[in-house]
């Protein structure tokens, strides 16, 4: 029998003033709720809340019935499970239906998506205000981060979906929703503190700290405000209790970076430089005097760094042979800018003017204006005083600039070959290391890597320095199933392995058979902030409508591997228009063909796993 969805449907309301009628608010930053013109809307019975709840999770994307399934029965869904989340989506799209507009809920491939505003959303503000919060603290702007930061935060009232917490698919995004709220806290914290309010930080972290004492970036943070508001004591406090309790529970010690931060309060350091601070990679540097190189302004090497080192040896030789331009590409995920960075740490004493990282595309995968680029290095060279204002003029005066100079400028996520020409230098000693999505065939004379999945042994071994080598060693079969099951791709791995960090109660052979062959495949690739899924979106949106129109029907195939014939079959064209097609996504890196040797219908093409399943779920056009 089907449960009472269709009980509580209802419309918005069209009485009213417009603007009233037509503000609707979507909030899961604590229980769920739902208002149309300031008046909440009744949800109706548990399990169609589990499935709105579960689609304001996930707005604007594509939710699949097996999710929505597994998220409202669990393991055990009855033989009517089908029928009765066709009502329940039916009644919520009748509560949400809105007089002379298109449907907010709609039926996409195998689920539902749900259209929800930047603005209407809860979720999708405090995203927002996060990702500016951030941005504004790699420009310098520290009041205005810690503004939107401290707006993002009071979005919440309690834990996400609070009032739906009987759902384990709802308690894990609750988790990993909570971890990127405490990483915000943090950031905000920091900010505070750098504007030198440290009693404001030192009360609002003390309920926070009490409840995820292991964090040792929270830890950091609170020790110095307490420090820094004249509470010694209290601030060694925090450092002994975070000792003892890593030692009890993990049989860990605190890190060197915390460790000097307490050193550095038990020496009556006047103002001890907190463990958690940016490094000059996540903050805007004072500008140089006019003439002088810029320092140093990289992100910090990965600490667990693994495996590409034939990769590393050439980008290393490309660099300082006569060309002095290289390009990284391959597709998301692949650890472009980690290995980048990695060469960049590596060549220090080559370039003694400075190493520099420049980011050519925002968060959302869309490119930085150009003038704005520009306007950063001209401010990391100490020029903006006599930079033109004609964007060509102040491109060639960066490139005398550089000319003179022996550094290495790091231009990370480049969308096209126009968003870097005019930065790169006309002669001199200077280095280029660009990272790229695309191969950028219309460079010309430029030494290229295109970088793939790791191999096998490399992918373990990141893996289990991430999980523990030891826990590793004990079922490496299941280590190498894991790994295989996510592609063999390092951000994947990552996030498998910081999964398995933390849930020390699941095996590897249990998460390998979660992992394998799962319709929630990317979901399941999320710990704290750190999910594929969010590194997908803004690849997919930068990606040309024509790329995303050819991936959108490789996704109706049901493996990632096809031949020429099984691709002309979902894309709808003759042999010619097809290879065409398949040749432009492998300029775009989001298609791999192996067999570069043999006839095209004998050629297996291959789409990165990840990519695979994100085109899967996305709606035809």
């Amino acid at each position: 029998m089907l449960d009472h969805a269709a009980a509580t449907t209802r419309t918005v309301s069209s009485s009213g003033p417009a603007a009233e009628r037509d503000t609707v608010r979507f909030r899961v930053l604590g229980e769920l709720s739902v208002e149309a013109g300031g008046r909440p809307l009744p949800l109706g019975p548990v399990k169609q809340r589990l499935v709105l709840g579960v689609l304001l999770c996930h707005p604007n994307t594509t939710v699949s019935t097996a999710l929505l399934t597994e998220a409202v029965w669990g393991g055990e869904p009855p033989r009517s499970a089908r029928k009765n989340l066709q009502a329940y989506v039916c009644a919520l799209r009748k509560l949400l239906e809105e007089p002379g507009r298109p449907s907010r809920l709609v039926h996409q491939g195998a689920g539902y998506l749900l259209r929800v505003g930047a603005a209407e959303s809860d979720l999708l503000r405090f995203e927002e205000l996060a990702r500016a919060g951030r941005q504004a603290v790699r420009l310098g702007a520290g009041g205005h981060a810690a503004r939107l930061l401290r707006e993002a935060l009071d979005l919440w009232s309690g834990p996400l979906l609070a009032d739906l917490h009987g759902c384990d698919l709802v308690r894990a995004e609750a988790a990993r929703r909570g971890a990127r709220r405490l990483a915000v806290h943090e950031d905000w914290a920091e900010a505070e503190l750098e504007l030198g309010r440290a009693p404001v930080v030192a009360e609002a972290l003390a309920e926070v700290l009490a409840e995820h004492p292991m964090r040792e970036r929270l830890c950091a943070a609170q020790m110095t405000a307490l420090y820094r508001s004249g509470r010694q004591s209290e601030a060694l406090g925090v450092y002994n209790d975070l000792r003892q309790l890593l030692a009890r529970k993990l049989g860990l010690q605190v890190s060197p970076a915390l460790e000097a931060l307490h050193r550095s309060m038990l020496s009556g350091l006047a103002d001890p430089v907190p463990a958690s601070r940016p490094s000059t990679a996540t903050t805007a540097p004072a500008p140089p005097r006019p003439g002088a190189g810029p320092g140093t302004v990289l992100p910090a090497d990965l600490p667990d760094f693994t495996g590409r080192q034939a990769q590393v040896h050439e980008l290393l030789t490309a660099l300082a042979g006569p060309t002095r331009t290289a390009v990284l590409s391959g597709p998301v995920g692949v650890g472009k800018t980690s290995l980048a960075v990695h060469v960049a740490h590596r060549l220090q004493q080559d370039f003694p003017d400075g190493r520099l990282t420049v980011r050519l595309s925002r968060e959302d995968g869309s490119a930085r204006p150009p003038g704005r680029v520009l306007a950063e290095l001209c401010r990391f060279a100490g020029l903006l005083e006599t930079a033109p204002e004609d964007e060509e003029e102040a491109a060639a005066l960066w490139r005398s600039w550089l000319a003179r100079r022996r550094i290495l400028l790091l231009l990370d996520d480049a969308p096209d070959e126009g968003s870097i020409r005019r930065l790169l230098p006309d002669a001199g000693a200077s280095a280029v290391l660009v990272t790229s999505r695309s191969r950028l065939v219309g460079l010309g004379p430029v030494h290229r890597l295109e970088l793939g999945p790791y191999p096998l042994g490399e992918a373990v071994e990141l893996l289990g320095r991430i999980a523990g080598p030891a826990r590793i060693a004990t079922d490496r079969l299941a280590a190498e199933r894991i790994v295989t099951a996510v592609g063999l791709l390092p951000l994947a791995v990552r996030v498998s392995g910081s999964k398995l960090a933390v849930l020390r109660q699941l095996s590897l052979a249990e998460y390998a058979a979660r992992l394998d062959g799962s319709p929630a495949l990317l979901d399941e690739l999320a710990a704290g902030d750190l999910a594929v899924r969010t590194r997908l979106a803004p690849w997919w949106s930068g990606l040309p409508e024509a790329v995303r129109a050819a991936l959108r029907g490789l996704g109706r195939l049901p493996a990632p591997l096809f031949t020429l014939t099984e691709a002309m079959s979902v894309l709808g064209h003759g042999e010619q228009a097809t290879l065409r097609i398949l040749e432009n996504l492998i300029e775009s890196c989001v298609l791999n063909c192996s067999f570069s040797e043999v006839s095209a219908h004998a050629a297996l093409y291959e789409v990165p796993l990840l990519a695979h399943l994100y085109a899967r779920e996305q709606p035809a056009h």
